[in-house]
């Protein structure tokens, strides 16, 4: 796909409403390689948190907003793999249960050009170095649904290496869920927490000042456990650390 293609920026719903600058991010890093980005402003949410629930009937015209919203552009990127993984794996399905056949073909169109914000640049763009400053020790987590719904492998950490000053520093267990999981966090408290304290464990071991990830609903349940020990290490946003030029972020 060339630089200069159109990309509509899928923003998703904790950036829009919590996490703004990873969205602003987003748009700078694809920007600066060229890239023609677009907003479209009747975007809603995925549905992701419908389906994984049992909505999937409420979630349904969602879908069709989705769908509705994108189809006319040649690509959708977002910062996201758990709101990417949702729009693959989980519209068609949602549509063929509602028995719109014809919603479901036109959602796997979609999904086939939607894409999570490593691998668009990677595999689409073919760019592993996007000219950032990062002047800090980083450590990576690569949040489930990146890792086992997308398979985005290390195109992320591949990002990461390229940046100027940044020092990666590998995170033991990487691969292991930090324990957020949407409602899991909410319906299953003490695994959660549990879970979340062996993350932190793992991200402390490290001695890195950043932990990175590429979703912001991980990173909000690693920053909180990070904030509430008091432990200095910040939580950032891949896409925030991709778009740094001076190391500022």
């Amino acid at each position: 796909m060339n630089r200069g293609s159109s990309v509509a920026l899928f923003v998703t719903c904790l950036a829009d409403t919590l996490f703004p600058d990873v969205g602003r991010a987003t748009v700078a890093v694809l920007e600066r390689l060229g890239c023609q980005v677009v907003f479209p402003p009747s975007q809603t949410c995925c549905g992701q948190a419908h389906v994984n629930t049992g909505y999937q009937r409420d979630a349904l015209p969602l879908v069709r907003n989705f769908v509705a919203t994108f189809e006319r552009y040649d690509a959708v990127v977002a910062p996201s793999g758990s709101c990417v993984g949702s729009v693959r794996h989980q519209h068609a399905i949602v549509a063929e249960r509602a028995g719109d056949n014809a919603l479901a073909e036109r959602a796997r169109a979609v999904a086939s050009r939607t894409f999570e914000l490593s691998e668009y640049l990677v595999d689409r763009l073919g760019v592993t170095d996007v000219g950032a400053t990062y002047p800090h020790t980083v450590t990576y987590h690569p949040t489930c649904h990146s890792l086992r719904m997308l398979g985005v492998g290390d195109k992320p950490l591949t990002l990461l290496r390229n940046v100027r000053g940044l020092t990666l520093l590998a995170l033991p267990a990487a691969e292991e869920c930090c324990g957020f999981g949407g409602t899991f966090a909410m319906k299953n408290v003490d695994t959660s927490t549990a879970m979340l304290a062996d993350k932190i464990g793992d991200v402390l071991a490290t001695g890195a000042e950043v932990c990175a990830a590429s979703d912001s609903s991980c990173l909000m349940h690693i920053g909180g456990g990070l904030s509430r020990l008091r432990t200095g290490v910040r939580t950032v946003h891949l896409a925030e650390i991709l778009a740094a030029t001076d190391g500022a972020a």
